[in-house]
Protein backbone atom coordinates (compact mmCIF):
# COMPACT_ATOMS: atom_id res chain seq x y z
CA UNK A 1 0.00 0.00 0.00
CA UNK A 2 3.07 2.43 0.66
CA UNK A 3 3.81 2.16 -3.16
CA UNK A 4 0.31 3.74 -3.56
CA UNK A 5 0.68 6.70 -1.42
CA UNK A 6 4.05 7.28 -3.15
CA UNK A 7 2.22 6.85 -6.98
CA UNK A 8 -0.60 9.42 -4.56
CA UNK A 9 2.10 12.06 -3.43
CA UNK A 10 3.60 12.01 -6.69
CA UNK A 11 0.82 13.65 -8.91
CA UNK A 12 1.95 16.99 -9.77
CA UNK A 13 0.02 20.04 -9.38
CA UNK A 14 -2.55 20.64 -11.90
CA UNK A 15 -2.93 17.06 -12.84
CA UNK A 16 -4.41 14.04 -11.86
CA UNK A 17 -4.53 9.85 -12.32
CA UNK A 18 -7.35 7.47 -12.44
CA UNK A 19 -7.62 4.95 -10.17
CA UNK A 20 -6.33 2.79 -12.60
CA UNK A 21 -3.30 4.51 -13.80
CA UNK A 22 -2.28 4.07 -10.03
CA UNK A 23 -2.55 0.39 -9.74
CA UNK A 24 -3.85 -1.11 -13.17
CA UNK A 25 -4.47 -4.59 -11.45
CA UNK A 26 -5.68 -3.31 -8.28
CA UNK A 27 -7.64 -0.03 -8.56
CA UNK A 28 -10.03 -0.70 -6.01
CA UNK A 29 -7.70 -1.14 -3.52
CA UNK A 30 -6.40 2.64 -4.38
CA UNK A 31 -9.61 3.63 -3.34
CA UNK A 32 -9.64 1.63 -0.16
CA UNK A 33 -6.29 3.45 0.67
CA UNK A 34 -7.49 6.53 -0.22
CA UNK A 35 -10.64 6.08 2.50
CA UNK A 36 -8.37 4.61 5.12
CA UNK A 37 -5.01 7.37 5.06
CA UNK A 38 -5.88 10.57 6.43
CA UNK A 39 -2.52 12.29 6.50
CA UNK A 40 -1.82 14.75 4.07
CA UNK A 41 -2.38 13.19 0.22
CA UNK A 42 -3.52 15.14 -2.61
CA UNK A 43 -6.79 12.70 -2.71
CA UNK A 44 -8.32 15.32 -4.69
CA UNK A 45 -6.31 14.26 -7.78
CA UNK A 46 -7.88 10.83 -8.36
CA UNK A 47 -10.28 10.88 -10.14
CA UNK A 48 -12.48 7.59 -12.27
CA UNK A 49 -11.29 6.17 -15.82
CA UNK A 50 -13.73 8.81 -17.56
CA UNK A 51 -13.01 11.70 -15.68
CA UNK A 52 -15.47 12.47 -13.34
CA UNK A 53 -15.35 13.42 -10.25
CA UNK A 54 -15.95 10.92 -7.33
CA UNK A 55 -16.18 13.10 -4.14
CA UNK A 56 -18.48 16.03 -5.56
CA UNK A 57 -18.54 19.61 -5.55
CA UNK A 58 -15.51 19.87 -2.83
CA UNK A 59 -13.62 17.65 -4.51
CA UNK A 60 -14.20 20.06 -8.43
CA UNK A 61 -13.29 23.14 -5.79
CA UNK A 62 -9.67 21.61 -5.54
CA UNK A 63 -9.26 20.57 -8.88
CA UNK A 64 -10.16 24.05 -10.39
CA UNK A 65 -8.24 25.79 -7.86
CA UNK A 66 -5.02 23.20 -8.27
CA UNK A 67 -5.05 24.59 -11.93
CA UNK A 68 -7.09 20.68 -13.59
CA UNK A 69 -8.16 21.52 -17.02
CA UNK A 70 -11.93 20.37 -16.99
CA UNK A 71 -14.67 19.69 -19.82
CA UNK A 72 -17.47 20.68 -18.74
CA UNK A 73 -18.80 18.50 -14.93
CA UNK A 74 -15.42 15.82 -15.59
CA UNK A 75 -11.86 16.38 -15.91
CA UNK A 76 -10.23 16.74 -19.02
CA UNK A 77 -7.93 13.51 -19.19
CA UNK A 78 -6.27 14.35 -22.26
CA UNK A 79 -4.61 18.08 -20.92
CA UNK A 80 -4.77 16.65 -16.84
CA UNK A 81 -3.32 13.32 -16.87
CA UNK A 82 -0.16 13.20 -15.54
Amino acid sequence: MEAIVERIRDIPRGHVQTYGDIDPIAPRLVGRVLATTHDDLPWFRVVRADGTIPKGERQRSLLIEDGVPMRGDRVDLERARA
